[in-house]
């Protein structure tokens, strides 16, 4: 395994489920909301076919980068934060969402392990092409 089949994988999270959202906004919403919050309208259509275009647009812009094992660090953890924060409000404080929501959570999770995995593959890569030597808690590069 590598940090860019890493990041393809990262990439792929975003575009498949962005695009499930951007081409099928109703059906999205059908599925994962509960039905006393199901519109079935065009607004609602609208607002998830946005959510998903711009999921849609991260996840070309992952896998048209390169990222470094800083980013993949950075992405992996500060960026899973306000998926889990959003996935915990909207299941156990305001419950909206049904069991199919798991979708998203099992997303996230994988974001935040493409970018652990990312990170540390991408450092023991950068390691090996300048013969440095990877020391387990050693600085983030």
């Amino acid at each position: 395994m590598t940090a860019d089949r890493i990041q393809l994988f990262l990439a792929l999270i975003f575009l498949t489920l962005g695009a499930w959202a951007l081409l099928f906004p109703l059906a999205v919403e059908a599925v994962v909301l509960k039905p006393d919050y199901v519109n079935g309208d065009l607004n609602a259509a609208l607002f998830i076919g946005c959510f998903g275009a711009q999921a849609v647009l991260c996840g070309i812009i992952i896998g048209l980068s390169r990222f470094t094992a800083r980013t993949f660090l950075y992405f992996g953890l500060v960026g899973s934060i306000p998926f889990f924060v959003f996935n915990y409000y909207f299941v156990y404080v305001v419950p909206m969402f049904t069991q199919w929501m798991l979708l998203d959570f099992a997303g996230n999770l994988g974001i935040l392990a493409c970018g652990l995995g990312g990170w540390y593959l991408r450092r023991r890569e950068s390691a090996q092409l300048s013969g440095d030597e990877v020391v387990p808690g050693s600085e983030v590069k």
